[in-house]
């Protein structure tokens, strides 16, 4: 049997997520702001369709957001993260390999079956994803991950086809090809798209039947390997175990300018210990670190700093990468500054499986289990509980500058606070109320 490539991806997920947590939003447009409910990150079809466009800044589409009653939407990173879990779990079990491309998309293998069609199981998929989660979802399916890209795209912009859209067993599969601007076949960019339109090149199709020669001359095997995935051949397998990363980065903008060295510090304080709970998730360690700042990059007046410092022993304690960074925010910092972004950069990444000890660092393996286990115990406890449950003292109790989300939804999924409560109705029937009435009457002589 063929082996069919499958990329599912969630329609508008940011405003999906949203709406499955608020189902008085179905059917409403929806749109989710970026950080500091700067410019528009994600739109629902109902929004899409009456011209909000991706990137417009909220400022501008405010008024005509208003006027056309579209819910707004701070982005809530926690209920989209925990959604995409959930989403590739259920993913996991209905499909025999699965690669998480993305915190909405995913490419998986099928066994295509002789003179069977794998629609069936593509809609019993899409009805277990809504009805579980509520998330509607897009399947493309194709002999390769380019076409499986081609195909999903096609699933979105064709409504009698559902969702659903199949490049190895359809009709005219050369029209359909044709029917897609070479700008959006995967892997093509903007400089890229522009070459190959100047030679004529303005579709999928035509960009699969060029001749391999003048395409390897401007691409290389990248471009070859574009071609081929074209035409059919898997020459992408699906990256079942991510390579280690090499850096782990937390920056933010800040909800207003910073001009004091405290703030700094907190804020500092606040990436560290977000990134070093990233590290341990990552189950890896960080034997460098670097902090930076810089103004808003459109005045005239314009600064950005940084410092670095390398660890003796590599670590992803919260309290000695703390420690290590907070003395280099002197170094960082400027007076009369407004500062509108900072962030830390954890390097030298390597896994928690090995550790060199220092000479000069000395510490026993009683002392290194009672930390790690402390870690444990503060991110076990966060993760109930909901992030902050328990704080770092450096990190400020209620920092002016944290970023600006005026329009934040409930985090239901990953906070016991954010549990809707449902109130059910206290009237009874009366026949309920006398035989309770009956029970509850006190009997003669009790006191």
């Amino acid at each position: 049997m063929a082996q069919a490539t499958v990329l599912i991806d969630g329609n508008n997920f940011y405003a999906s997520c949203e709406q499955s947590l608020d189902p008085a939003l179905i059917g409403r447009p929806v749109v989710v702001l970026s950080n500091n409910d700067g410019c528009i990150v994600a739109r629902s079809a109902e929004a899409r369709a009456l011209g909000f466009a991706m990137g417009t800044p909220y400022f501008k589409a405010r008024r005509e957001l208003e006027q056309h009653n579209v819910v707004v939407r701070s982005s809530n990173y926690a209920l989209y993260a925990d959604m995409s879990q959930r989403m590739m779990s259920l993913l996991e079990a209905h499909t025999e390999n699965l690669e998480v491309y993305s915190i909405d998309e995913a490419f998986a293998k099928l066994h295509r079956p002789t003179h069977e069609s794998l629609r069936p199981w593509a809609m019993r998929l899409r009805a277990r994803l809504k009805q579980d989660l509520g998330l509607p979802i897009a399947i493309g399916l194709g002999a390769s991950k380019a076409q499986a890209k081609l195909a999903n795209r096609l699933a979105k912009q064709i409504p009698n086809h559902a969702g659903i859209f199949d490049l190895g067993q359809c009709d005219q599969p050369e029209r359909w090809l044709e029917s897609i601007a070479i700008e959006d076949v995967w892997g093509i960019g903007r400089k890229l798209a522009h070459w190959c339109r100047l030679r004529g090149v303005t579709n999928a199709r035509l960009l699969r039947d060029m001749p391999s020669g003048e395409l390897k001359m401007k691409c290389g095997v990248v471009g070859l390997r574009l071609q081929r995935e074209l035409r059919g051949e898997a020459c992408l397998p699906l990256d079942l175990t991510p390579a280690p990363k090499q850096e782990t980065c937390v920056s933010r903008s800040f909800s207003r300018p910073i001009t004091n060295i405290d703030d700094l510090r907190q804020a500092i304080a606040n990436y560290v210990v977000r990134a070093a709970e990233k590290l341990r998730k990552q189950q890896q360690r960080a034997g460098a670190l670097t902090v930076y700042t810089r103004t808003s990059p459109f005045i005239s007046t314009f600064y950005s700093q940084t410092a670095s410092i390398r660890l003796d022993l590599p670590s992803n304690d919260t309290s000695v990468l703390l420690k290590a960074a907070i003395p280099l925010v002197e170094h960082i910092f400027r007076p009369n500054r407004d500062l509108a972004k900072a962030g830390v950069l954890m390097q030298n990444l390597q896994g928690t499986d090995i550790l060199q000890a220092h000479l000069m660092v000395p510490m026993t393996d009683a002392q290194h289990h009672k930390r790690e286990g402390l870690m444990q115990t503060v991110d076990q406890l966060n993760r109930r509980y909901g992030n902050g449950t328990i704080q770092w003292a450096a990190t400020g109790l209620k920092p002016s500058w944290t970023m600006r989300r005026e329009r934040l939804s409930r985090a239901a999924t990953t906070r016991l606070s954010d549990i809707p409560v449902v109130h059910t109705d206290q009237r009874r029937p009366p026949a309920i109320q006398s035989r309770q009435a009956q029970h509850s009457a006190p009997t003669e002589g009790s006191g």
